[in-house]
Parts: structure tokens; C-alpha cells; sequence
């Protein structure tokens, strides 16, 4: 197929909505065999890239001259309401919007907390977490059940908050405030509201544990700047923020979605039920078929820069698409297919470059344990309505599924 030229402006507007649960928007197939960086349409009105082709997003995500910084012009946000806009340059300072040597220096210390080490220590404990909500399950006259009550929202919920040293008791506030901030349907007015009640609440607790340290991922920092001479309380409630509500959202979606996927397509699901070998490859492909963040990344050039012989002008924001990018066919073969065998670690569902997920080897510990687990003591485990009735989250920016009701 001719390629189109890339500085046209494509017959696009970002973000674009999922029509089907288990397939990219047709139009990001129709760019990235086109263009795989294309000139688009942002719902804010300014013009942006899209990077739809996998070899050009690592390109992007790994290049420096690309910045996460929302104060910079040009960085190109992907809702329509100024008020919210102008709510996003202003957040307080986090890792998110940092660039080089001032990420790394934020993102160092965080790095300790999530090695291997650390999270095989972890792993007994977030075990007894699945079996102990499995067992309610269990325990219920009631049919259906809803799996992302019941399941996928409580178990990353209560993991992250015991690595954080939040009280579990307060999993209704957070949740409920973070639902709102990640849907683009919610008013600004709304959002602005939420996004205050969360900050606050990081806020005080982070001042709670510097009267009052615990054995958690906060105190330990604590200790540690104090130790080195200054600590940086703003810093931390902005680390906080971002650990909490990416910590369980993102999770609790992707348990929902893999188990809707695994279910939809059960003689994969008997691939890792024969032999839970298999499960760690089985997650990574559920990684990448859904990609519950549709744009992994949004980055403005800070300079004149080359991408896949395009030319990208200093000033002008990009969009990182991992839900193309993990369909490019260039790359994984028959993108379509559901194929728990693939094995295929290099998806773009964690990002790449200096802002790939902190949290990610975390995710796929809880992914490994939730599906070998859920699926070996409820065998007979089915979707309790079909897949077309499903309430997916097609307004949210994190994907998912509202409701999952499951029965056996």
C-alpha cells in the first residue's frame, strides 16, 4: 500500500473510543499501514502526532529530546475542557512530568522498592490476599457475582496499600475519587474535585507518617531524606498520588479484561490451567492484546527531530499509541489472535525508555497469582452474560469493564 505523507493532517481526532473490546479502532490499523506517524487532530484543537507503528513508538519513548513536561507549549493534551487543561499544567510536580536527570534523581530511590528481591518477599502475602477474596467468592448463595467487586478492584487495592502504608479502610475514598478523575466524560468541575480530595488525602497521610513511621514504601523514604538532609514533603505526596491510583487501576482493569479474554477463549485458557508455566507468557499477551492505556505516552519535541524519516518540528506534541503499537503486525505476528504461547515481552503496555513503569514486575506478580489462582479453584468459572452486554469503560482512560458479572 503507497504510504499517505505524514504532515498531511489525517481524518482523526484523538482520543479516539473502542467500539469492540478485543480490537484497536479501525482507524489506528488504517494509519499505522498508511503512516505510521501521522498528523492528527487533537480534541483539545491543536494539532499533534500520532505514533501508531510499534518500531517508531520505542523510538519516541526512548529519545530524550522528547519531554513529559505538561507546562512546556505544545504539549498536547487529550481533553477537549481548558479548565481541565490548565488543572493538568498546574498539578503539582511528579515523576510523570519530569525529564532527565531530574527524573532519574526522583525515580532512583523508588527503584529499591520494586526489585525481584523485594517482590518474591511479597509474593506469600499477596497469595493469601487472592484466597482470601476467592474465598468469599466461594462463600456467597448470591449468583452472578461481580468479579471486579469481588476480585480485580480489591486485590491490587489492598496490595498496594499495604506496600504504601495506606489504610485499607479507606479503599471506598480512593477508588471512588480515582474512578472520577480517569473518566473523560466526568465534568471538569468534577474532576477538579476529585483530583483536590485525592492530593489532600495523600497529603495528610504523608504527614501522618512523618510523626508516625511505619514498615511501608513511604516511611522508608522518609528516613531516607531525613537521613540525607532534606526531605521533600511535596515530592512525596506527589509520588503518593501517582503509586496509589496507577497502583490498583490499572491492575484491577487488566484482571478484569484477562479474565473476560481467557473465558472468551477457553482453549487458551486450558494452555495455562495444564501447566501454570505457561501463565507468565499468557500475561504478557494479555498485556499486549489489550492495552488498557490507549496512548502510552504524550511527549512535546524540544527540538527539530527525526522519527522514522519524518520530521518533527521543536514545539509540536506527540502521542504514543500502545494499543496500535501492540497490534503492528510487523511485529507481532497475527496481532489479532489471542495466543497465550507468544511469549512477547517487548508489547509497549509498560512504555519504554526512562518512563517505563515503575510498578510493572508488581502487576505481573498479581496477574500470575489472580488468574492461576481464580481459575484452579473455580474451574467451571463462565461470563454470566455475553461479551456484547458487557459495560466496558470506552470513556475512561484507563480501559476496562464496569461490571463483570461471572458465575460457575
Amino acid at each position: 500500500m503507497t504510504k499517505s505523507v505524514a504532515s498531511e493532517l489525517a481524518d482523526l481526532e484523538l482520543p479516539v473510543e473502542r467500539g469492540c473490546p478485543f480490537a484497536p479502532p479501525a482507524e489506528y490499523e488504517r494509519l499505522r499501514e498508511q503512516a505510521p506517524i501521522s498528523k492528527v487532530r487533537l480534541v483539545s484543537g491543536a494539532e499533534g502526532w500520532l505514533v501508531s507503528g510499534h518500531e517508531e513508538g520505542r523510538a519516541v519513548l526512548a529519545d530524550r529530546r522528547f519531554s513529559s513536561d505538561r507546562r512546556k507549549d505544545g504539549f498536547p493534551f487529550l481533553v477537549a475542557d481548558a479548565a481541565t487543561r490548565q488543572q493538568l499544567r498546574s498539578q503539582p510536580w511528579s515523576m510523570l512530568g519530569m525529564d532527565s536527570e531530574e527524573h532519574a534523581a526522583a525515580r532512583r530511590p523508588m527503584i529499591g522498592e520494586f526489585t525481584m528481591k523485594r517482590l518474591a518477599a511479597l509474593r506469600p502475602r499477596i497469595q493469601e490476599i487472592v484466597d482470601h477474596f476467592i474465598d468469599d467468592m466461594l462463600a456467597t448463595d448470591q449468583r452472578p457475582v461481580d468479579l471486579v467487586q469481588a476480585l480485580s478492584l480489591p486485590v491490587p487495592s489492598l496490595v498496594i496499600c499495604e506496600l504504601l502504608g495506606v489504610p485499607y479502610a479507606d479503599h471506598d475514598f480512593f477508588q471512588s475519587r480515582t474512578a472520577v478523575v480517569a473518566r473523560r466524560s466526568a465534568s471538569s468541575e468534577d474532576r477538579r474535585r476529585a483530583f483536590a480530595e485525592l492530593r489532600a488525602y495523600m497529603d495528610d497521610l504523608i504527614t501522618r507518617k512523618e510523626s508516625e513511621p511505619g514498615d511501608d514504601l513511604f516511611s522508608r523514604q522518609i528516613a531516607r531524606q531525613r537521613q540525607e538532609g532534606a526531605l521533600d514533603h511535596e515530592g512525596l505526596v506527589s509520588a503518593a498520588f501517582l503509586l496509589l491510583t496507577a497502583g490498583h487501576e490499572t491492575t484491577a482493569n487488566m484482571i478484569s479484561l484477562g479474565v473476560v479474554g481467557l473465558l472468551n477463549q477457553p482453549e487458551q485458557l486450558a494452555l495455562i490451567t495444564a501447566d501454570p508455566g505457561r501463565t507468565p507468557m499468557a500475561v504478557e499477551e494479555l498485556l499486549r492484546y489489550f492495552a488498557i492505556t490507549d496512548t502510552v505516552a504524550s511527549r512535546v519535541a524540544t527540538e527539530d527531530v527525526q522519527i522514522g524519516g519524518v520530521s518533527i518540528k521543536a514545539g509540536e506534541g506527540v502521542v504514543v499509541s500502545s494499543l496500535s503499537a501492540n497490534w503492528d503486525p510487523a511485529v507481532f505476528k497475527n496481532p489479532a489472535e489471542l495466543d497465550v504461547e507468544r511469549g512477547a515481552r517487548h508489547h509497549l503496555a509498560f512504555g519504554f525508555g526512562p518512563h517505563q513503569c515503575l510498578g510493572q514486575n508488581l502487576a505481573r506478580m498479581e496477574l500470575q497469582i489472580v488468574f492461576d489462582t481464580l481459575f484452579r479453584r473455580i474451574p467451571t468459572l463462565r461470563l454470566a452474560a455475553p461479551v456484547p452486554d458487557l459495560p466496558f469503560k470506552s470513556d475512561a482512560v484507563v480501559y476496562g469493564a464496569d461490571e463483570l458479572p461471572v458465575t460457575w
